[in-house]
C-alpha cells in the first residue's frame, strides 16, 4: 500500500513539474516568440520606439499649432501650456494682411515650382546620359557631380555670390532657375544619383529592341524610358519643390532687393522686422510670438495640402525606386 501511495506522489510531482515546464515554455514562447521577431516583447519594443519618435515630430507640431491661436494672456500666463482659454484667430489675420499671404504664397510656388520643374527634367537628362552613354571622361565628370553635393554649400557660397552678381542674375529667380536648369540646382547631385540608379535597372534589351525597331535615342528617351520613369519623376520633383520652398538662406542672399521671396522668408522678415521696433520683454514681442508661429503653420500648410494629394503617388513611388528619403 505504502508503494502505491509513493508511487500516486511520485507521479503527481512529475506531472506537476511538466505542467510547470509546459507553462514556461508557453511564456517564453509568447514573451520572446519562435524567431523573437514574433515575441511580445518585441513588439513592445518596436511600439515604445515608434511612439517616442511619434513624439519626437509632433511635439514641435503639436506646440506650434495651439500656440498660433493663443491670445498674449495666454502666452504670459504659465498656467496655460498646451490648451488655449479661447481660439484666437486673430494671430491668422495679422499674418494674412501684414504679409499679403495669398499673393506671397503664389510667388513661393512660382520660386520652388520653375526651378523644381527644371531640376527634374535636367537631372533625369544628366542621370540618363551618365547611366546608357559612354563618353571621355565620363567617371572624372561623375565624381565631380558627386563632389558638388559633398563639398559644403558655405564654402561655394562667396564665389557664387560673385559670379551671379557678374552676370546680373541677383534680385530675380534667375539666381535659382539657371543652375536648375544645368543640373546643379539645391541638392542637384541626388537627383542625378536617384535617376541614374533608376535607369540601370531598366533592360538594356528593351533600348536595344527600339533601336532595332529604328527609334532615335530621343524617342527612346521620350517615348519609352520617361513612362517607365514616372516614379522618379514624382520623387524627384517633390523634394525639389519642398526643398525650394523651404529655402530662406540663400533665398535671403540672391533675392535681396527683390519682391520675391519665399514663404518662409517672407514671414521671418515681417517679425524681424516688428520685433525690432519694440525693446526686449515688451508685451508687443510677446503677441509676436503666437504671430509667429501662426505663420509657420500658414507656412507648412501648403506642403501640408500637397502632401495630402500626392501620398499615394508619393509612397508607391518610394516603394518602386526604393528611395529611403532624405
Amino acid at each position: 500500500m505504502s508503494r502505491v501511495i509513493s508511487y500516486v506522489k511520485e507521479s503527481i510531482h512529475l506531472l506537476k513539474e511538466k505542467e510547470y515546464q509546459q507553462f514556461g515554455m508557453k511564456m517564453k514562447r509568447l514573451l520572446i516568440g519562435m524567431k523573437f521577431t514574433d515575441g511580445l516583447l518585441y513588439h513592445i519594443l518596436v511600439y515604445a520606439l515608434l511612439f517616442a519618435l511619434g513624439y519626437i515630430y509632433l511635439y514641435p507640431m503639436l506646440y506650434m499649432v495651439t500656440g498660433s491661436f493663443m491670445t498674449m494672456e495666454d502666452i504670459i500666463d504659465v498656467a496655460v501650456k498646451w490648451i488655449p482659454s479661447t481660439l484666437n484667430f486673430e494671430n491668422y489675420r495679422i499674418v494674412i494682411e501684414e504679409i499679403n499671404y495669398f499673393d506671397a504664397l503664389l510667388d513661393a510656388i512660382y520660386l520652388a515650382g520653375v526651378p523644381a520643374i527644371s531640376a527634374t527634367v535636367s537631372s533625369a537628362l544628366i542621370g540618363y546620359g551618365f547611366a546608357r552613354f559612354d563618353f571621355p571622361f565620363k567617371k572624372i565628370l561623375f565624381v565631380l557631380m558627386i563632389m558638388t553635393f559633398i563639398v559644403p554649400p558655405q564654402i561655394t557660397m562667396l564665389p557664387m555670390f560673385r559670379m551671379y552678381s557678374q552676370y546680373d542674375l541677383l534680385g530675380s529667380i534667375k539666381a535659382f532657375l539657371y543652375p536648375a536648369i544645368l543640373g546643379q540646382g539645391l541638392n542637384g547631385a541626388i537627383f542625378i544619383l536617384i535617376f541614374y540608379q533608376f535607369f540601370r535597372m531598366i533592360p538594356k534589351s528593351l533600348i536595344e529592341s527600339a533601336e532595332l525597331d529604328g527609334a532615335t535615342p530621343l524617342k527612346i528617351f521620350t517615348k519609352i524610358i520617361v513612362p517607365l520613369a514616372v516614379p522618379s519623376i514624382i520623387i524627384v520633383f517633390l523634394f525639389s519643390f519642398v526643398w525650394y520652398y523651404n529655402e530662406t538662406y540663400l533665398s535671403g542672399l540672391y533675392l535681396r532687393g527683390s519682391s520675391l521671396l519665399t514663404l518662409p522668408l517672407r514671414v521671418e522678415q515681417y517679425i524681424t522686422n516688428f520685433t525690432s521696433i519694440y525693446p526686449e520683454g515688451s508685451r508687443a514681442r510677446e503677441l509676436m510670438q503666437a504671430v509667429k508661429l501662426a505663420g509657420n503653420v500658414l507656412t507648412l500648410l501648403p506642403l501640408l495640402v500637397l502632401y495630402f494629394f500626392t501620398q499615394r503617388y508619393f509612397v508607391e513611388s518610394i516603394d518602386k525606386t526604393g528611395i529611403t528619403g532624405e
